[in-house]
């Protein structure tokens, strides 16, 4: 039975109404028959929630960019597909009946600890078993504080008659690279990375916790890091078993935009472009499938969705896939 499984960072798939839309629709003549004047009144704190972030009010993603990535992911047709930057269940339930035509009739998604609202989630045509997440988890030289700025998703995907496993998702969205204009780069970019490790070497304890040494499972995610870099190097190695790389050898949906600011990609392993300001693009596989001993040997193949924009389409972020025979 061969089944594709791939990761997805969906680039904050908020759903939040539009206030400045739907004034500009009633401006433009488009709102109710007769409607002069829409009075919105928030008077009751105990009716409303308006969601900010750093005292902005956290808007829902634009039309064209949902359609966008909802495009993709249809070509993609994916079994099973990991996602980030999700806002609740409820928006990963609407995207996917609205935009996805109800393409997966299983999907999960718990609220995680990030203050901007943008968890992980799964969405999978398979039947899904059990449902662990380990937000909570802290690192032994942190023990008061948790660890994982969002979460790590355990999910278990099952046979279409829900007789076996036949494997388990470990879903990731690990400490961003971003540096805020106000912070010393160098100091903030050493304390990303002190995170990230730490991260890498909580995920690795827990999977090896929850693993026979046997076991047939799948660290997906967006890393904010590159497969090679020290801070991700606790996790390719879980209790003396190596992981293998799912996204080694990639085909590509088609080739890459052309970069006018420098030579370009030197391989297919990539799925985020970063263009500092007066220098080349940096072209990085942040987004990575990495596969147990008992899964590698079943790989039959690795894609990525090139995008059609150099900025990305929908998404700073291309997709990634592999094809693995359970």
């Amino acid at each position: 039975m061969l089944v594709s499984v791939g990761t997805f960072n969906l680039n904050n798939l908020f759903s939040r109404w539009n206030f400045s839309g739907a004034i500009e629709e009633i401006e433009a003549g488009n709102g109710p028959v007769g409607a002069v004047t829409i009075r919105y009144e928030f008077t009751d704190t105990d009716t409303y929630w308006l969601r900010t972030f750093r005292g902005r009010l956290v808007e829902a993603k634009a039309a064209v960019d949902t359609q966008r990535i909802a495009g993709r992911i249809n070509a993609m047709d994916l079994d099973v597909l990991a996602v980030q930057e999700v806002e609740n269940i409820a928006t990963l339930r609407q995207f996917n009946a609205v935009h996805l035509g109800g393409r997966y009739p299983h999907r999960v998604l718990i609220e995680g600890n990030d203050p901007r609202f943008i968890d992980v989630g799964v969405l999978s045509k398979l039947p899904l078993g059990g449902i662990t997440s380990h937000q909570t988890a802290v690192h032994p030289s942190q023990p008061d504080a948790r660890v994982f700025g969002r979460d790590l998703l355990e999910v278990e995907v099952l046979d279409p008659q829900r007789r076996r496993r036949l494997f388990t998702l470990y879903v990731n969205h690990l400490k961003s690279q971003f540096v805020p204009f106000d912070e010393d780069p160098v100091v903030t970019g050493a304390r990303n990375d002190a995170r990230r490790r730490l991260q890498a070497e909580t995920i690795a304890r827990i999977v090896a916790e929850r693993q026979r040494p046997d076991g047939r499972f799948v660290i997906l995610g967006d890393m904010n890091d590159g497969p090679g870099s020290e801070a991700l190097a606790p996790l390719l190695e879980i209790e003396g078993r190596a992981l293998v790389d799912g996204l080694a050898l990639p085909n590509e949906t088609r080739p890459a935009p052309v970069d006018g600011s420098g030579p370009g990609p030197i391989d297919t392993r990539w799925t985020h472009r970063h263009k500092p300001s007066g220098e080349p693009a940096r072209y990085e596989l942040l987004d990575q499938i990495w596969l147990s001993q008992a899964m590698a040997p079943r790989l039959s193949g690795a894609w990525i969705d090139r995008r059609l924009r150099l900025t990305g389409d929908g998404s700073d972020h291309d997709p990634a896939w592999v094809v693995v025979d359970v």
